[in-house]
């Protein structure tokens, strides 16, 4: 069973990744893949230089993952730019990973922009961590320290709420307790497992 899973930025998708895991599922983290493909030494770092320029790089060589942030997410030019690079590496991987599972395994793949790349249609399910816009701002705020700039510019960039919940076969909602995510994981896991949509 291949599921892909997806939320808007500070929605909690992490934390739902991290749930699906204990509960016994593969879980594929794009955004690890993401950053593996373009750790220093990589071909995948050297092309991004090669394209955006070496002041994208850290002292000690690594990709300056804030300052190649702020630029992508505020020119839609060069945020394609960037996925023409950074995608074919991130499916090669997806698929030596998924390969890997052992057989009759719930593999999740954990894909932040599932619906901007169009993917939705290749698993068997799509589960969707939903919050309120509002209240993704407020935790990238309180959170991760972000400005409401940032913050407003980085929902922008994604895909919209209506756009995600139109693909879901299952909607997790994360806007109370971590008891009560807890509890709607394990019965979309259990959901999922059984073949049944909820």
């Amino acid at each position: 069973m291949r599921v892909g899973l997806t939320g808007g930025v500070a929605s909690g998708k992490s934390t739902v990744a991290g749930m699906l895991t204990d509960l016994g599922a593969v879980v594929i983290d794009a955004d690890a893949i993401a950053r593996e493909v373009v750790a220093a030494g990589t071909p995948g770092l050297a092309a991004v230089v090669e394209e955006f320029g070496e002041e994208l790089l850290t002292a000690d060589g690594e990709l300056d993952r804030p300052a190649m942030g702020s630029l992508v997410f505020h020119d839609e030019s060069a945020r394609r730019r960037l996925e023409a690079i950074v995608h074919p590496l991130v499916f090669e991987r997806y698929a030596e990973q998924e390969a890997a599972a052992p057989e009759g395994a719930l593999v999740v793949h954990d894909i932040p922009l599932l619906v901007e790349s169009g993917r939705a249609a290749e698993f068997d399910a799509v589960v969707v961590v939903d919050v309120p816009r509002e209240l993704q701002v407020e935790r990238m705020l309180r959170d991760r320290g972000w400005s409401l700039v940032d913050a407003e510019a980085r929902i922008a960039a994604q895909a919209t709420r209506e756009q995600r919940l139109a693909v879901a076969t299952h909607v997790i909602e994360n806007t109370g307790t971590l008891d009560e995510l807890r509890a709607r994981v394990a019965e979309v896991h259990a959901a999922l497992t059984s073949g049944a949509t909820a």
